[in-house]
């Protein structure tokens, strides 16, 4: 069977899943909407459609688990885990990790295992 046979969609570089999740004020567990992610996920949103050449793609997610360390994103295929504060700290993701490659290691997320 030859690549013809399947209309396959172009396959990204990299991929940022952004957590969007939204819960009420007070929530134990806090939220990323609720630490600011919109506006950076915003941010990043437009970045990666207008300089992304469409080898970038950027996805919407719901939790990714560690709330309370939130807006959380996470960059595939490497597995980096970020904690953007800043349109600042978003602009230097996108410009280091999502178009160069390299690693922003002070706004990575160090997972104990």
């Amino acid at each position: 069977m030859t690549d013809e046979a399947f209309d396959l969609p172009q396959v990204y570089v990299r991929h940022v899943f952004a957590c969007f999740t939204q819960r009420p004020p007070g929530h134990p567990r806090g939220s990323c909407g609720a630490a600011g992610a919109q506006p950076l996920w915003d941010r990043l949103g437009r970045r990666v459609e207008a300089e992304g050449g469409g080898l970038i793609g950027f996805t919407p997610a719901g939790c990714l688990g560690f709330c309370s360390a939130g807006p959380l994103m996470v960059v595939y295929p490497e597995g980096v885990w970020y904690r953007p504060q800043s349109a600042a700290d978003v602009d230097e993701i996108f410009d280091t990790h999502l178009k160069q490659g390299g690693l922003v290691e002070r706004l990575a997320m160090i997972l104990k295992r």
